[in-house]
């Protein structure tokens, strides 16, 4: 009988542990959600176009002025570049000549642009802007995960034709860096408000 004793004592052991296990209630794992990153913002100041184009704006002192690359650029599109956040804003520039067929042919190509994101956007909406300037401008803003979330034109309508467009080069979700698409939008409207053309 003693040597059993210790065997119940053990089997006993074995079981509470198993009723009390039992008796609490199972806590499912629960995966926490994706955090966005932090995005430290710069104080919103700005400088004057110096270099030599045929048009001047007040651009981000976050920013820097790069040629553009792209194999078709022409002289006077510039990249307005943001290291901090590896986006920027493309411009090109073009020479309406006081050819209205020209002038037509650069609108409609910027509608045909912005047309180009609809597959991944989710909607495109379209307003006209009268900046500080007293010029007209068509923006066009994108929403959805697309590279380019502000597109926007405006023109003299006879000598000079200015496109623009907001790009990031991340594969970061558009909700993740609406701080940072805002903060460049607000360039953008500054980037329009104080626009000129050199004659």
């Amino acid at each position: 009988m003693q040597n059993r004793f210790p065997a119940f004592i053990i089997t006993l052991s074995f079981l509470s542990a198993f009723l009390f296990s039992c008796g609490k209630e199972e806590q499912a794992y629960v995966p926490k959600p994706k955090g966005f990153n932090r995005i430290d913002l710069p104080e919103q100041l700005y400088q004057k176009l110096t270099e030599n184009h045929p048009y001047t704006f007040e651009y981000s002192k976050s920013a820097k002025i790069l040629p553009d690359t792209f194999a078709l650029a022409e002289k006077d599109w510039i990249y307005i570049y943001y290291p901090q956040f590896k986006a920027n804003i493309q411009l090109t520039y073009k020479s309406v000549r006081k050819n209205q067929t020209l002038l037509r042919n650069y609108i409609n190509d910027s509608f045909k642009l912005t047309g180009k994101h609809q597959v991944r956007a989710s909607s495109i909406q379209e307003q006209k802007l009268r900046t500080r300037n007293n010029l007209t401008a068509m923006i066009f803003k994108i929403e959805g995960d697309v590279p380019s979330p502000y597109q926007f034109y405006t023109t003299d309508s006879t000598t000079h034709f200015l496109r623009g467009a907001i790009y990031f080069s991340t594969a970061t979700k558009n909700d993740s860096l609406t701080p940072v698409i805002n903060f460049i939008q607000k360039d953008m409207i500054h980037l329009l408000n104080t626009l000129e053309w050199k004659r």
